[in-house]
C-alpha cells in the first residue's frame, strides 16, 4: 500500500478553508444588512455545513479514468485497448 501524496493528504484541508471563507462572507453579509449577530452566527454555521457537503459531494462526483482504472486493478492507460472492442 502506498502513502498518499502531499497534495492528497492537504485535499480535506483547502476543503474546509474555501468551505470557511465562504461562510466569513454570508455570515459579514447578513451581519452588515440586518445588524443582528446571533443571525449572522446561525448563517455562518449553516453556510459552513451547505459549502462543506456540496464541496465532497462534487468530489465524489468527480472522478478521473486513472481513478477507475486503479480501483478495478487494470493498469491500462485510458484510450488503450486490447482489441477485443467491437463497436
Amino acid at each position: 500500500m502506498t502513502t498518499p501524496s502531499r497534495r492528497d493528504r492537504l485535499r480535506p484541508v483547502e476543503l474546509l478553508g474555501i468551505s470557511g471563507i465562504i461562510a466569513v462572507f454570508t455570515g459579514l453579509v447578513v451581519l452588515f444588512s440586518t445588524r443582528e449577530l446571533q443571525l449572522s452566527v446561525i448563517f455562518l454555521g449553516i453556510a459552513f455545513i451547505v459549502v462543506v457537503v456540496v464541496l465532497a459531494m462534487l468530489q465524489l462526483a468527480s472522478s478521473s479514468e486513472q481513478d477507475d482504472n486503479d480501483m478495478l486493478g487494470g493498469h491500462k492507460t485510458p484510450g488503450e485497448s486490447d482489441g477485443d472492442d467491437f463497436h
